[in-house]
């Protein structure tokens, strides 16, 4: 089927577009054109002066609709999470799984092996945050399962169909052989939960780190006579580092300093999302806790952080609010994503053979109806219209 989209702004990534039509075809786009024309076998979508613009991309979702995938890592999960999260605009997302046993570990990749082999929209690889952490710095993660790198941590990492993998560690806790070890065989190795002084942040970026998760939560801060692993995250200018904007992670003074910190395209916005998010659920379980949302915030009984309720529109919005220009903010959610994990010659922008990931954004910014592979995600529809009457 060929879809026609009209009468929009259509940001390609790098700019917006008005007067243009935009061309899918097969779950690809065909053209960005000039002009109102369609062709004829095209069914014509108005987007009465709505924003279209690439998918969100989401690195960092522990949970959504209810569901947690520590939980339950089976393929109906990962499908309810991708499902609750486009309601938000999130087109791709890797499945978060915190620190566990070996065996929930292995489930969590066998999960995403079948929901991969299947064709699940949406689905871009698997995030182990943890195990392999620091006691020092654990965050909500349960302590009883930090461990040092498991012996079949490679190989487990390296299964075939298993996408994008994210892996998140303390560098001081693995050294950077196994770093290293990883970045050869394809991981993206990701720093955080760290207790890791500025020099060994340094050590480990030059053994193939490549990003760091959820920057300034769980990991040594910059100061002026040490200036930590938030530091040498900011000086780096070949990494990325994922922001969780929810007013709560992180102060916006903070957040502003460190985007003109690094170099433009090196910032990507996660939501760090739990259960809650699209569901509207007041708490949930996690390693035997209660975790109530209470302000906005997911908390333990000890007011420890437990991620979040927040969703990618929002993110995007909060974003905004910072000061920052709309299409530099879009393209932390989409096209900085992709580039991070390797996916841009196919998504995280508008161009003619890329795939037709695409979010429909009113003026508030708040999502309208997200396309995965050009197909209509009809369940971010009704969840949308729950969430936003």
């Amino acid at each position: 089927m060929k879809l026609g989209f009209v009468n929009g702004r259509i940001f390609d990534g790098r700019e917006f577009h008005s007067g243009h039509a935009l061309l899918v075809e097969r779950g690809l786009v065909k053209s960005l054109t000039k002009g109102q024309d369609l062709p004829g076998d095209a069914r014509g979508i108005d987007l009465k002066g709505d924003i279209l613009a690439p998918g969100f991309i989401d690195i960092q979702v522990n949970g959504g609709g209810g569901m947690l995938f520590n939980d339950h890592p089976g393929p109906k999960t990962i499908r309810r999470i991708i499902e609750a999260h486009a309601a938000f605009g999130t087109t791709g997302l890797l499945p978060t799984l915190t620190s566990g046993s070996w065996e929930t570990m292995r489930t969590a990749a066998e999960a995403v092996q079948e929901a991969m082999r299947a064709g699940q929209p949406g689905l871009l690889g698997v995030h182990f945050e943890g195990p392999y952490l620091s006691k020092k710095r654990p965050g909500i993660h349960d302590p009883g399962f930090i461990r040092p790198p498991d012996e079949g941590a490679l190989e487990l990492f390296t299964r075939p169909d298993l996408g994008r993998v994210i892996v998140t560690l303390a560098p001081e806790k693995t050294g950077p052989q196994f770093i290293g070890s990883l970045k050869k065989a394809g991981v993206l190795v990701c720093a955080g939960h760290s207790a890791a002084d500025y020099g060994q942040t340094v050590a480990a970026l030059k053994a193939g780190v490549r990003g760091f998760t959820h920057l300034f939560n769980a990991m040594t801060p910059f100061g002026s006579r040490e200036p930590g692993m938030v530091g040498a995250a900011l000086e780096d200018p070949g990494s990325w580092c994922g922001l969780i904007n929810d007013h709560h992670h992180i102060h916006p003074a903070s957040l502003r300093v460190a985007i003109s910190a690094k170099p433009r395209g090196k910032m990507l916005l996660i939501t760090d999302a739990m259960p809650p998010a699209g569901a509207g659920e007041a708490e949930f379980d996690l390693y035997g806790q209660r975790i109530r949302v209470e302000g906005g915030r997911c908390v333990s009984k000890d007011g420890v952080l437990a991620g979040s309720v927040l969703d990618m529109s929002a993110a995007v919005r909060n974003t905004v609010n910072l000061g920052l220009e709309l299409g530099e903010v879009l393209r932390m959610a989409s096209a900085y994503p992709a580039d991070f994990l390797g996916l841009n010659e196919s998504m995280g922008r508008i161009f003619p053979g890329a795939r037709a990931d695409l979010v429909r954004l009113d003026e508030g910014l708040r999502v309208r109806a997200a396309w995965v592979g050009g197909v209509l995600m009809e369940s971010s529809l009704v969840l949308n219209r729950r969430i936003t009457a």
